[in-house]
């Protein structure tokens, strides 16, 4: 079953304490496709200018992304340049020229409009809305959100989140969205707010995933070197929303299963600059990683009472 992406493909620049990278390809939705490839086939739907390099593309579609819905416009591409401190949940953005995506009104191709998974990757609330106006029937509706708009656009995300189900934001997003410190009853709170499930990023710390009625943690996995965290809460939405396309199931084990893929395919992001990490994997390093994961998560022996 296809999977719809809406959102970012960009050209960054980052600097981290093991290295720098220069104009390289970037984006939530570059990301997020990359990693839901190796799942489910991915239909993209972004805005792209004349500097943004024909070897991406050819990268995403040899990866089976339907790059119908990216239009290249006259113009440059979003550009966004970052330093991460030696502490990599910190960074700086040190430059952002919005380029062509200041102009981003996204418009579905005819084909894609019996999408039934769909994630709205972080933009304009609005702009998110829109996209699922132009959906006749969308099923699974996933989203992701930042500060910005919590603090500027609040009216116009709550009435998106009442259409869409699992919500993916980290736990500075969290707290603000829900007036509440503990992220427990933060994702009490926005659960309220419309989404079936909460995703809940917390860097190094892993992810939290909430329900009515349960609450699954993963941690992060545990790697010597990180060299770009810039992509992997994008890559662990691709995955999870992947692996949700793929097996179309909607109960709690196979939720808690995505969470796990979803977690493997952020962790491979982070082992180099860019997207370059994940156009190397392949299925066995990916089926491999999970199975470290639950190495790392499982135990046999009943504790005692």
């Amino acid at each position: 079953m296809s999977l719809l992406v809406v959102g970012s493909v960009a050209i960054d620049s980052v600097e981290t304490p093991l290295g720098r990278a220069a104009d390289v390809v970037g984006g939530a939705a570059t990301y997020f496709a990359l990693a839901a490839s190796f799942f489910a086939p991915v239909r993209m739907v972004a805005a792209i200018g004349d500097d943004f390099p024909e070897q991406a593309l050819s990268d995403l579609r040899e990866r089976g992304v339907d790059l119908s819905g990216v239009e290249r416009r006259p113009g440059t591409t979003l550009r966004w340049s970052g330093r991460y401190h030696e502490d990599m949940n910190v960074r700086d953005t040190l430059a952002l020229d919005l380029g062509v995506f200041a102009a981003f009104q996204p418009l579905l191709p005819a084909a894609y409009r019996d999408s039934r998974f769909v994630f709205l990757a972080n933009i304009d609330p609005r702009l998110q809305q829109a996209v699922l106006e132009q959906l006749p029937a969308p099923g699974i509706v996933g989203c992701d959100t930042m500060n910005h708009w919590i603090l500027e656009s609040r009216a116009d995300l709550e009435r998106l989140l009442q259409r869409v189900g699992i919500l993916v934001i980290n736990d500075e997003e969290a707290r603000l969205l829900s007036g509440e410190r503990n992220v427990v009853r933060a994702a009490r709170r926005i659960l309220t707010l419309g989404p079936k499930t909460i995703l809940i990023k917390r860097g190094e710390y892993g992810v939290i995933q909430f329900s009515a009625n349960s609450v699954f943690a993963v941690p992060a996995f545990p790697l010597e070197e990180v060299f770009d965290p810039t992509g992997a809460g994008d890559s662990f939405a691709g995955g999870f929303m992947g692996y949700i396309a793929r097996s179309g199931d909607l109960s709690e084990h196979n939720l808690r299963r995505a969470v796990v893929y979803g977690s493997a395919m952020g962790s491979f992001a982070v082992e180099k600059f860019s997207i370059q990490r994940l156009l190397e994997v392949g299925p066995a390093e990916v089926a491999a990683r999970v199975r470290d994961f639950h190495r790392l998560v499982s135990f046999e022996q009943e504790l005692e009472a």
